[in-house]
């Protein structure tokens, strides 16, 4: 029964933690501003970032999270970065299309 009230969001008090935190880390990376935002989800970190760059005098934005959890605040960050660039070597600006 508890699984139907988790899946349909009945019952229990236990609220999720879903609001990246403020950066914990930035870098920039071929002119694009990557900073990692994880937040906290139950006892771990979630892995999640922001690809940021200025086009034509307007800050576009891309928000990324991924599955990987980490026990603690500072791999969870270097992680994002990782990604983040990995998706700036991959996508470059098409990343806000």
């Amino acid at each position: 029964m508890s699984f139907l009230k988790k899946l349909f969001g009945g019952g229990g008090s236990e609220t999720k933690t879903a609001t990246p935190a403020e950066p914990v880390k930035e870098l920039e990376h071929k002119g694009f501003l990557i900073k990692a935002t994880p937040y906290k989800e139950g006892s771990e970190f979630q892995t999640c970032g922001v690809v940021s760059k200025e086009i034509d005098g307007a800050v576009k934005e891309h928000r990324f999270v991924r599955a990987d959890r980490f026990p603690d605040i500072n791999t969870a960050a270097d992680i994002a970065i990782a990604k983040g660039r990995q998706l700036v070597d991959e996508q470059g600006d098409r990343i806000f299309g």
